[in-house]
């Protein structure tokens, strides 16, 4: 029995195959995940039914179990409507579970459009495509190094 929260087989044996800079990205519902996803990615569908799971739940368990350098937001373009409505509600609840797992991290949004880029690159080695309803709800974390 596995002592961590991390408990999925298929997301455990593609992680463990990860290295520092490698890219994990948590999908929002909306996200196309079939399409926009590095050439070396997994995709792993956990949608259960609509909002379960959340990017947030999955955020708090891989963030317990992984070495994490960088977690990006998907940003928000200037000229899209939703932009002028403020930050988006679940980046304050990102923030918090950030916090609460102790790392130094910072949430750091990327533009859309260089979001896929980032997204797309070879490093990035899984999706997670969530049922999370939340506007601009995608995660992509960079993993770090295991120091201890």
């Amino acid at each position: 029995m596995l002592k961590t929260t991390l408990l999925h087989p298929d997301i455990l044996r593609i992680v463990a195959r990860g290295g520092h800079h490698s890219k994990i990205l948590i999908a929002d519902g909306n996200y196309p995940a079939a399409t926009k996803k590095g050439p070396n990615a997994e995709l792993v569908c956990l949608q259960l039914t609509p909002g379960v799971p959340t990017v947030a739940q999955v955020l708090r368990t891989l963030l317990s179990a992984l070495p994490i350098d960088h977690v990006n937001t998907m940003g928000i373009p200037p000229d899209d409507s939703y932009a002028q409505q403020g930050e988006p509600p679940v980046w304050a609840e990102y923030r918090d579970i950030i916090a609460e797992s102790g790392e130094k991290l910072t949430l750091e949004p990327v533009l859309k459009w260089d979001f896929y880029q980032h997204v797309e690159s070879p490093d990035h080695i899984l999706t997670i495509q969530t049922a999370d309803q939340s506007l601009w709800a995608n995660v992509l974390l960079t993993l770090g190094c295991r120091v201890d």
